[in-house]
């Protein structure tokens, strides 16, 4: 009886993880992902509404950049958005999944409207800032200690924990309302509109500037202390594997507690520059979701502080830009959301080719396997 000889098929579609792909051919990737975007939205666009899609994304421009107002506005969001995103990022990296950056930001702007309602003009303008800052940061670092000490003590699920806690901190903000607002109508006016008190002065007739350099120097700090400190070392290895880490000596239940308590400062810091730098006031639904939008900013960076200054633009960009559209054109919002999702698909989904290599069944392949 003869032997049988056996042929190896290989897959027609093999996917292999790349080695570290060089810097620029990475970004060549993500911008053929933007360019296959625009032109696939461009082709949506002229199916659905039978505009013409250049003067479709011109208005995106106009909205952003028409008028120095819209600059300083476009400005401002991208501030408060990369903040939140900064704040997220340390947990992130050590693999602690804070989804309650939008109760943090909350509770944090909880602590400045209070001291703004209950000590009016009773401080000068300098010590108000001041005890409203360090207010806001200690109610966000409150709030991130407390999933922080149950996940390191009893290791609960930090993704169920944070979320709840976001529901917590609009209850309250909603509860003092109703205690300041005696009227029933639940809406918290500007608070101290007259005398300005806990006000961000504005700076070269800029209301958002001190705003925006606020965070400019948060993400320089922040991009140091991961880099270069030996707590961002510490972050790094608890995020690759605890065991590891506590291997070579580190106290994981330490750096939980300790990151998310930076993390929970961070978003504070949000929550004291929208009541005091940007809206004067507090309602349930001040972060706007932000606290959410953040983590797509920090994972599209790859937890890079400086690179999520770019991400946060190009979100902050698509926004501002699909309200332009639908406002411009008297287009339903959906064509504009639809817009924007095309866009943040291809630029999300070009990040599998950028760690990931696709190869093809050869016909040489199949002849070396016969």
């Amino acid at each position: 009886m003869s032997d049988l000889k056996t042929k190896k098929h290989e897959p027609v579609i093999h996917i292999t993880k790349r080695a570290d792909l060089v810097w620029y051919k990475a970004w060549i990737i993500r911008a053929v992902a933007v360019l296959a975007a625009l032109i696939v939205s461009a082709v949506v666009i002229m199916l659905l509404t039978k505009e013409n899609p250049i003067q479709i994304y011109a208005s995106m421009i106009e909205g952003n950049f028409g008028t120095e107002r819209r600059i300083w506005v476009m400005l401002k969001e991208l501030a408060i958005l990369l903040c939140v995103s900064l704040a997220v990022t340390p947990a992130f990296k050590m693999r602690f999944w804070n989804i309650g950056a939008e109760g943090q930001v909350l509770v944090g702007a909880l602590g400045s409207a209070a001291c703004m309602f209950y000590l009016g003009d009773s401080l000068p303008l300098p010590a108000m800032l001041i005890l409203m800052f360090i207010v806001s940061v200690i109610c966000g670092i409150i709030w991130g200690i407390i999933p922080a000490f149950f996940k390191a003590i009893w290791n609960t699920n930090e993704t169920l924990f944070t979320l709840m806690m976001n529901y917590v901190a609009m209850q309250l903000i909603s509860f003092f309302i109703m205690v300041w607002v005696p009227n029933g109508s639940s809406v918290m006016g500007v608070i101290n509109p007259q005398t300005k008190s806990g006000w961000l002065p504005e700076v070269f007739g800029q209301k958002y500037l001190l705003s925006i350099l606020f965070v400019a120097v948060t993400t320089i700090i922040l991009f140091i202390y991961l880099k270069e400190s030996k707590q961002g070392y510490e972050i790094t290895v608890v995020g690759e594997s605890e065991n590891t880490a506590r291997y070579v000596g580190i106290n994981v239940k330490k750096v939980i507690i300790r990151t998310m308590a930076i993390s929970g400062g961070i978003c504070g810091m949000a929550g004291f520059l929208l009541v005091s730098g940007i809206n004067h006031t507090v309602s349930a639904n001040l972060a706007g979701g932000v606290g959410f939008t953040a983590i797509m900013v920090s994972w599209l960076a790859k937890f890079n502080p400086i690179v999520m200054v770019l991400t946060s633009f190009i979100i902050v960009f698509l926004q501002i830009g699909a309200g332009e559209i639908a406002t411009s054109f008297r287009l339903n919002q959906s064509i504009a959301d639809i817009v924007t999702g095309i866009i943040l698909f291809f630029i999300i989904g070009c990040e599998f080719f950028v760690r990931y290599k696709i190869n093809f069944r050869t016909k040489e392949k199949e002849e070396k396997n016969a």
